[in-house]
């Protein structure tokens, strides 16, 4: 019971997190709270006593009724009164489905805490004092445990509020080489341009359309028709994409060392969480990245589309004649798209 009321408000949550930027800051807030309550016995009662006052007079409601009324009542105040125990795992996990929502995973999550919950009451109600007194002997682990959780559960609400977990993420390279080898081994997107060969262009890969942004930072909207006689470079990114902050700094230099030669690069903002999609904010990471080539913020995922893209990042580089050339996805392959850049400036001055 307690399992499935929690996985409901989680479900009932989602449309506010897709709604407001504010929803992550409740779950890290909410977090917050379950790290304290974790950390000091005090906190975790001043917290529960609400929900142990209803347990107290359901349990005492329930004495009074008969049948599956009685029964009921019954059940739902052990809810309640388990609620110091269980509380500080589950607001753990409703925090996770608050910050990414995905209710399957939340809803996998709290169905195995429940039902581990229930095993340990069958067993207690089998085994009765022989099991009570066994598991006592561990309590003060446990303690220090649940201590050693709460600090941990507050490091990491520091580590997010501040954005630090970014440069945390971007200081190994082993998750790179696993992904891409696993990209290796992913078939390729469906593209809905054909890939030209960069010794023989075709006119039978022209450039989508680009059309369809909420707004364009650095430069008016852009058009396939305007950018004929450039050389393009479309990278796919997003804010928080920690392989989309590896690959910027590769796209930024291109774009300031090839500008006069006749590169144009167009940065494509497709929101992959629903926090991505403040204008403001992504207005702030252009600034903070020193980006001063054209971005378009395409929250409703038109120009994503339009190239039948599936990865982030993902780069397609276009000739002076807007057919497609060369496509990169993922990290790595920095010295072949230069020489690809450099191979297609070269073409259109000839």
């Amino acid at each position: 019971m307690f399992g499935a009321v929690s996985w409901l408000v989680t479900v009932a949550s989602g449309w506010v997190v897709n709604l407001t930027l504010a929803g992550r800051g409740l779950a890290l807030a909410f977090f917050a709270l379950v790290g304290l309550s974790l950390l000091s016995q005090r906190v975790a009662q001043r917290l529960t006593s609400p929900l142990v006052a209803l347990g107290n007079q359901l349990n005492d409601a329930s004495s009074r009724q008969r049948g599956w009324i009685g029964s009921l009542l019954a059940g739902l105040a052990v809810g309640l009164l388990w609620a110091p125990c269980a509380g500080p795992v589950l607001g753990a996990i409703l925090s996770l489905g608050f910050v990414h929502p995905g209710q399957a995973t939340t809803g996998g999550l709290l169905l195995a805490y429940g039902s581990g919950g229930a095993l340990m009451l069958f067993l207690l109600g089998w085994c009765g004092a022989a099991l009570i007194a066994r598991l006592r002997r561990g309590q003060a682990f446990g303690e220090r445990l649940r201590r050693l959780a709460g600090g941990a559960m507050l490091a990491s609400v520091a580590l997010i509020a501040s954005g630090g977990d970014r440069y945390l993420q971007s200081a190994g390279g082993l998750s790179q080489a696993l992904e891409q080898r696993l990209a290796a081994r992913l078939p390729q997107p469906e593209q809905k341009t054909s890939l030209q060969p960069i010794a023989a262009p075709q006119p039978s890969s022209a450039m989508p359309s680009l059309a369809g942004g909420s707004a364009w930072i650095n430069s008016p909207a852009l058009t396939p028709e305007r950018l004929k006689g450039k050389v393009v470079l479309v990278d796919f990114w997003t804010r928080e994409c920690i392989n989309c902050q590896h690959t910027l700094p590769y796209v930024r230099d291109w774009a300031n060392k090839y500008r006069a030669a006749g590169l144009v690069v167009i940065g494509v903002h497709t929101p992959e969480y629903p926090w991505e999609r403040s204008l403001p904010l992504l207005r702030q990471a252009v600034k903070d990245w020193r980006i001063t080539y054209p971005v378009v913020a395409d929250n409703e995922y038109a120009i994503w589309n339009a190239f039948g893209n599936q990865y982030w990042p993902a780069h397609y580089i276009f000739d002076a004649r807007g057919q497609l050339r060369y496509t990169a996805f993922g990290e790595g392959d920095y010295a072949r798209q230069e020489q690809v850049i450099q191979q297609l400036l070269q073409e259109s001055k000839a």
